[in-house]
């Protein structure tokens, strides 16, 4: 006997695989870390300082950084963004026949290179990217949610990051979720004045019971996290 399934029970089963609030913009952001020999660490930051005009001409750089403290170091970050995957593979296409970035650049630091890594991230839709007032030092924040996505951690997780913002214990640049790449990963972008003043704040937020309570509420869905203090170079649009 074949019993037909209520329409509202459908309906429930269904809402249930949900996401969450999706970015229907197509804007994307291209999250790039490559990990360099250590010795070649110097040469290829000169290098790129020299010809990154080559690369900004085909799309919107929005940061380059040096990774000094998280993990591996002789490593560098950046993020680019994209209109949308039509403009991304317009892009590509329009580099690799730029004669002047693949002799001056791409060919010659290849070599340089131990290995790369990029993500394809969008902006959370309650997140637009907001500039620092100053120069300073940035915090990237990489958080490993369990499966679900921000329909299961969305609410708490975005509690939890304006208990920081709204208490001032550091400026928010942008907050991630990741759409190519490990899933379920959400990257929070941290501008502070000095790496002392993000220390500072970070002990001032673990005695508020405001920012505890957040943070604990979120941390109920968490599976990992890991962090990286990144310096930007001379030639970084966030400084």
């Amino acid at each position: 006997m074949i019993t037909e399934v209520p329409t509202w029970i459908m309906i429930l089963v269904c809402s249930s695989f949900a996401t969450g609030p999706r970015q229907y913009d197509g804007t994307f952001y291209e999250f790039r870390t490559y990990y360099l020999k250590p010795s070649k660490m110097s040469e290829f930051l000169e290098d790129i300082k020299k010809n990154i005009h080559l690369r900004t001409a085909h799309s919107e750089l929005i940061g380059f950084w040096s990774v000094e403290f998280g993990g591996r170091v002789n490593k560098v970050f950046h993020i680019w963004k994209y209109d949308n995957f039509a403009h991304r593979t317009e892009v590509r296409k329009a580099l690799a026949k730029n004669k002047e970035w693949q002799e001056q650049f791409l060919i010659p630091n290849l070599p340089l290179i131990d290995k790369q890594e990029w993500e394809i991230s969008y902006l959370v839709p309650w997140c637009k990217i907001e500039k620092p007032p100053k120069e300073g030092v940035y915090e990237l924040v990489s958080f490993q949610m369990k499966p679900g996505g921000p329909a299961l951690w969305g609410d708490a997780f975005q509690r939890a990051v304006n208990s920081h913002v709204n208490l001032n214990y550091a400026k928010l640049v942008g907050v991630f979720h990741t759409e190519y790449g490990v899933l379920n990963r959400v990257h929070v972008l941290w501008w502070h004045e000095s790496p002392d003043s993000r220390a500072a704040g970070r002990h001032q937020s673990h005695e508020d019971p405001r920012v505890v309570a957040a943070v604990r509420e979120s941390a109920n869905h968490l599976v990992s996290q890991q962090n990286m203090l990144l310096i930007p170079t001379s030639f970084s649009p966030l400084k």
